[in-house]
């Protein structure tokens, strides 16, 4: 009888830690998501508007923020590079490595700097990690907490990416399909809590979606198209994936940091002076696509469309190759829509489908996410959190599960399990 007093004790003690625990975590993570956010969206518009009115910029800006990084590297974060999603694996799968308490400003800074002077990712990663480091922190602090390492991690990552995309099914299902397979009370109550204190503040402070966009239907003889585009989607996952480690394999090769720098900026100066939609996240040329959902076909338009989808994952490699903060979500959502305004421009055109380009873009968007990061129910959740309308749920299942199929068949790593397999 004694004992089991006791027991029940700890179990309340412990619950009420890990109760507090979430909450803290949750209520962190969502403000440092949504500053992280704004501040972005906001300078990235501001340089980029600068860039547009005087070209000197884009040679400027790519020189500029991925030197600042290397020199914030060099004397402010320990002079360790961000190594992204990767540096969460290595965190859960061993207990004596950990995510540092600078992992914070480290990431959070270096994924404003990237972004807002051109470099062609976005800031999703910088929020992962971030957040994660909150949640790998917050189980330092006390014994009990320090055993749900993982869980907490995972608490920090549910809550940002339910900030970023206004979305806390995408959340928790980010966490579950590609962070950890850890399935326990635990898990639910702390990414729950977080969850919810997320969405508390995300609906207080009024966050809009990020694609502010009206869909009312899709068509039946729509599916023989759509199932085209997951496989589309597919392969230019794999073709993103593999320009990733290409470039990271070859900048690795270059003995001088400052070389890679210059041959990153390089490659950035040109390819933004070819196709300026290539700035930075590439969010503000996603929009542009649905305001030109009607607009007439010509060969300007259709050269642009091919050019994003092949450049964009060049631009992106040589971004993180030369030290820049991010992923491939922000990448993989645009080339996404870009491929589906693409495909459904061409079939209409050629074929007289009459599919509406609109469902095209916001499919595309899901099924190479869904490909790219292998996690087609994060990918479905996020993208209709994105334009908060789920009336394309059924077509989105099928076509982010074709995509992943189709990329696994090709190539079945990530760039975020490739190193990870290979050890």
């Amino acid at each position: 009888m004694h004992f089991t007093k006791i027991r029940s004790r700890y179990h309340f003690h412990l619950f009420q830690k890990l109760v507090l625990a979430s909450l803290l975590i949750g209520f962190l993570s969502t403000f440092l998501s949504l500053a992280l956010k704004h501040i972005t969206e906001k300078y990235e518009s501001i340089l980029f508007f600068k860039a547009s009115t005087n070209w000197i910029y884009f040679l400027l800006f790519p020189i500029l923020g991925l030197s600042v990084i290397y020199l914030l590297r060099h004397y402010l974060f320990q002079k360790k590079a961000n190594k992204g999603i990767t540096e969460i694996f290595e965190a859960i799968q061993s207990k004596s490595k950990q995510l540092p308490l600078y992992k914070i400003p480290s990431h959070f800074i270096n994924g404003i700097v990237t972004v807002i002077f051109g470099g062609s990712t976005g800031i999703e990663v910088s929020t992962v990690v971030a957040t994660a480091a909150i949640g790998n922190t917050t189980s330092k602090k006390d014994k009990l907490l320090s055993n749900y390492k993982t869980e907490l991690i995972c608490a920090g990552i549910t809550a940002g990416i339910t900030v970023l995309f206004s979305s806390p099914i995408a959340g928790i299902l980010f966490s579950m399909e590609v962070i950890t397979k850890k399935r326990n009370w635990v898990f639910f109550l702390t990414n729950g809590i977080a969850l919810l204190t997320s969405l508390g503040l995300l609906l207080f402070v009024d966050e809009k979606p990020l694609f502010a966009i009206t869909i009312t239907t899709w068509h039946v003889h729509a599916i023989p198209y759509f199932i085209l585009l997951g496989i589309l989607a597919g392969l230019n996952s794999v073709y993103l994936t593999k320009m990733v480690l290409f470039f990271k394999l070859q900048f690795g090769k270059i003995p001088f940091h400052y070389h890679r720098i210059l041959l990153g900026a390089t490659i950035l100066t040109i390819c933004l002076l070819l196709l300026p939609q290539l700035y930075g996240e590439g969010y503000s040329a996603v929009k542009g696509l649905f305001s030109q959902a009607n607009s007439s076909i010509t060969l300007l338009s259709i050269a642009t469309l091919v050019g994003v989808i092949l450049l964009k994952p060049v631009i992106t490699s040589a971004t993180l190759a030369a030290g820049g903060d991010g992923g491939v979500f922000a990448p993989s959502l645009v080339i996404g829509a870009f491929l589906g305004f693409f495909v459904a421009t061409i079939i209409n055109h050629s074929f007289h489908a009459n599919v509406i380009p609109m469902n095209f873009v916001v499919i595309g968007m899901a099924a190479v996410l869904s490909a790219s990061i292998q996690a087609p129910f994060t990918a479905l959740f996020l993208v209709c959190g994105m334009i908060h309308n789920y009336t394309l749920f059924f077509p989105l299942l099928m076509v982010c599960l074709i995509a992943k199929q189709t990329s696994k068949m090709i190539f079945p790593f990530t760039v975020y399990n490739y190193n990870a397999s290979l050890k």
